[in-house]
């Protein structure tokens, strides 16, 4: 496993070589510690929900770099465009309908995906290099508590070191279904339900 500084004018370069690799990264977001994986490598995710002890029926959320990456992997309608381009890039995870470029062994037998742009630029400049859109979950075993430091996880190939951060509550993820919406875990963003 390597180590880089989230300041280290290399980090996105080598986050991107691990993730081409089929590696997973642990890596700051703006409310903990996170796991990225490339969604269009199955083994990669196999890898993933290894390292999070984690069933492979639960779903995972991807980060995309901006509103119009999104629109290639869900249906976003009217509310939920203008949901994103409100509240993104911050910590709100949009569940839309999935379309067909999703990988059909990413989050199988689900019809919808959660997707967000991550207000960290890090994040946004990992995706951007990447190419396209990767995982994120948080980097602990199913179950227990956010890491608000970086701590080696067996089978983590990268750490990017962001310090400990603060402690915030967790994204906010709301289900947007034509006009419906829902909000299934209240955390940092309060959405406006106008």
């Amino acid at each position: 496993m390597e180590k880089v500084l989230l300041a280290d004018e290399n980090s996105v370069r080598k986050a991107v070589m691990t993730l081409d690799e089929g590696g997973i990264v642990m890596h700051p977001t703006e409310t903990c510690y996170g796991l990225a994986a490339d969604i269009f490598n199955k083994e990669a995710l196999s890898k993933l929900y290894y390292v999070k002890d984690m069933k492979a029926d639960k779903p995972l959320s991807i980060l995309v770099d901006s509103p119009e990456m999104a629109l290639e992997y869900g249906t976003f309608s009217k509310k939920a465009l203008a949901l994103a381009k409100k509240y993104w890039p911050g910590a709100l995870s949009i569940v839309v309908p999935r379309t067909e470029s999703l990988p059909k062994w990413f989050n199988p037998g689900n019809n919808f995906v959660s997707m967000r742009v991550s207000g960290l630029e890090f994040c946004r400049e990992m995706v951007k290099h990447f190419g396209g859109p990767i995982t994120t979950t948080s980097a602990n075993k199913a179950g227990e508590p956010e890491m608000y430091q970086p701590e080696t996880m067996a089978g983590i190939d990268l750490i990017v070191d962001g310090g400990l951060l603060a402690v915030n509550k967790p994204s906010t993820i709301v289900m947007v279904d034509g006009d419906k919406l829902e909000v299934l875990r209240q955390g940092e963003v309060v959405v406006a339900m106008g």
